[in-house]
């Protein structure tokens, strides 16, 4: 395991070769459990004492367990369709199973997504049949009790029609089908994720204080952490895809400002001239064989008083580039954007099918396009 991985969490090493994680966040949940069940355990079974704490804490495993479960059933349907899953993180929020850049259908998106409360479906059957087998009144009966309900109520919460929940595969796949458009579908689960999260928190904390009922503190933080962690969720999708909409129309020809080159001996007289409307064009300066080396600052080239700018070489009033930032014109998508991120510098020369220079791509200007906002 390398430092990333124990930087994220615990690693447990691996099931069926899908890496599983342990994230710190979990030790969080896990202790919010063991203090709020712990005094309901002792107040249950006196005779415990302070075990009932770690009674708690073995229905956090149970939990953990569950979680555990529907990850790799997801992870293990989607090694049936090919689509390689790289790793599964149990964390504060239950637990997501991460998946390599994958093309899918609609209907393997969802039967992938639906696997995941099945799983939990079917422990809680388990749990259900083996409760007979445990003495009524005992702790191992309250917690196989536990344990089949929370399976059931977690696999009836992640088929809710509303991503990030699995159910949410259910409004993405008719949306996507209706529309021939996967960004759509996604954005219209996305929408559906957050009434849900508004319902519960209506449902769950609105309804009883209106009715002048007042949960319990631990209830009430529970309802807001899953509302949270829903409304969140929801955004992020929304967000992903909206973004993702974009990719299709953005190119480095479209984005990119006009560029004239020229030779790197020139001088600010010899820009002026060569260039038909100065400042409005950017000047790039390539050595003799061609390669992009600097960028013509037209505020410090105009600064320069004018009986000097004949003696005065462009490079002076440049700023250095990277002669291997060149991108084609006709780069668009996530091509674009992925070449953009992994190379340095934030400016890219834009060459035609030639091989000739005839713009400058801004990395903001490409930042402004995907997310649709301004940068500063």
């Amino acid at each position: 395991m390398n430092s990333k991985t124990f930087s994220e969490g615990i690693p447990l090493g691996k099931i069926a070769g899908t890496p599983i994680v342990l994230a710190y966040s979990w030790f969080i949940i896990a202790a919010f459990i063991v203090i709020t069940w712990g005094p309901t355990l002792m107040d249950a079974f006196p005779d415990l004492g302070a075990a009932a704490f770690a009674l708690a804490f073995a229905y956090a495993l149970l939990l953990l367990f569950s979680v555990l479960v529907h990850e790799l059933a997801h992870a293990l349907v989607a090694r049936a369709f090919k689509w390689p899953s790289t790793k599964i993180v149990l964390n504060l929020w239950g637990g997501h199973t991460q998946f390599d850049n994958f093309t899918v259908s609609a209907g393997r998106s969802l039967v992938v997504a639906l696997s995941g409360p099945l799983a939990n479906f079917i422990l809680a059957g388990i749990g259900y049949l083996l409760q007979p087998l445990t003495q009524p009144g005992t702790p191992g009966s309250a917690l196989m009790y536990i344990f089949t309900l929370t399976n059931f109520l977690v696999a009836v919460f992640n088929v809710l029609p509303g991503l990030p929940l699995d159910g949410g595969r259910i409004v993405e796949t008719i949306v996507w089908k209706a529309t021939g458009n996967q960004d759509k579908g996604t954005i219209a689960a996305g929408w559906t994720g957050r009434i849900i999260a508004v319902g519960i928190a209506i449902v769950a904390v609105g309804l009883p204080w209106l009715r002048q009922e007042r949960p319990q503190v631990s209830y009430i933080l529970i309802t807001l952490l899953i509302c949270g962690f829903l409304w969140m969720g929801a955004s992020s999708a929304i967000k992903s895809a909206t973004i993702r909409s974009r990719l299709p129309g953005i190119s480095a020809g479209k984005l990119m400002r006009p560029a004239i080159p020229m030779l790197d001996t020139a001088t600010v007289a010899t820009i002026e001239q060569g260039v038909p409307q100065p400042g409005q064009q950017e000047v790039i300066l390539q050595n003799a064989s061609g390669t992009p080396i600097a960028i013509v600052d037209w505020q410090a080239a105009t600064s320069v008083p004018a009986n000097q700018r004949a003696s005065t070489p462009a490079t002076s009033v440049s700023r250095a580039i990277d002669p291997e930032a060149i991108v084609p014109e006709w780069a668009q998508g996530n091509e674009l954007v992925t070449y953009m991120n992994t190379r340095g510098g934030t400016q890219f020369v834009v060459v035609n099918t030639q091989g000739n220079i005839v713009g400058l791509l801004d990395q903001q200007a490409l930042i402004r396009a995907v997310t649709g906002k301004a940068t500063p």
